[in-house]
C-alpha cells in the first residue's frame, strides 16, 4: 500500500508515541478498508475540551466541546473517493481533511460505555476518517445504520471489539 502522511499533533500533554502510531494506524485500516489506495494526508489534532470547543464555536457555531470534529477537504458521497487528480502538485498527496479528537471526551466516554480509552480512540478516529470520506450520521436511519457498520467492520479489523 502506498504511504499516507498522517501527521498527530498533540495540544494537551498525555498523548506518546504509541498512541500517536496508534491513530496512524486506525487510520490507514479505515481508508483501506474503504478503499483508498493512492497516496494521501489526513491532519489529526489531539486536544483538550477547551480547544475543542473553540474550534466547535468557530466553525459551526455550537458552543460546546465534543468527541471529535471532522473537516473534509472534499464533499463526497459514502463509496465516493476523491482521485489522483486531487492531489496536491507539490506533496503528490491527496488532502483528506483534517479531525480534532478531544482527549478528555475519549477518558470521559470510554468510561461511560464501560470500555478502555484505547477502544474509544480507535472508534472516534474511525468515526472521523469515515466522515472525511463523505459518511455522515445526520438521520437516525439509514445513513447512520451504514455509518455504524462500517465503524464496527473497521474496528473488527483493528482487532477492536465491544
Amino acid at each position: 500500500m502506498k504511504r499516507h502522511y498522517i501527521p498527530v499533533t498533540a495540544a494537551v500533554p498525555g498523548v506518546n508515541d504509541s498512541q500517536r502510531a496508534f491513530i496512524r494506524r486506525a487510520i490507514r485500516t479505515a481508508l483501506a478498508a474503504e478503499g483508498v489506495d493512492f497516496p494521501c494526508e489526513v491532519d489529526v489534532l489531539v486536544a483538550g475540551d477547551a480547544e475543542i470547543r473553540e474550534l466547535n464555536r468557530e466553525a459551526r457555531q455550537v458552543d460546546k466541546s465534543t468527541d471529535v470534529l471532522s473537516f473534509p477537504a472534499f464533499d463526497l458521497e459514502p463509496g465516493e473517493l476523491p482521485g489522483p487528480e486531487d492531489a496536491d502538485p507539490g506533496t503528490g498527496l491527496v488532502p483528506l481533511g483534517d479531525m480534532m479528537i478531544s482527549l478528555e471526551h475519549v477518558a470521559a466516554q470510554a468510561k461511560e460505555y464501560g470500555h478502555s480509552n484505547r477502544r474509544e480512540l480507535a472508534y472516534l478516529t474511525v468515526h472521523s476518517t469515515l466522515h472525511l470520506l463523505g459518511y455522515d450520521h445526520l438521520d437516525e436511519g439509514p445513513m447512520k445504520a451504514q455509518m455504524r457498520a462500517r465503524e464496527e467492520a473497521i474496528l473488527a479489523e483493528l482487532g477492536i471489539t465491544r
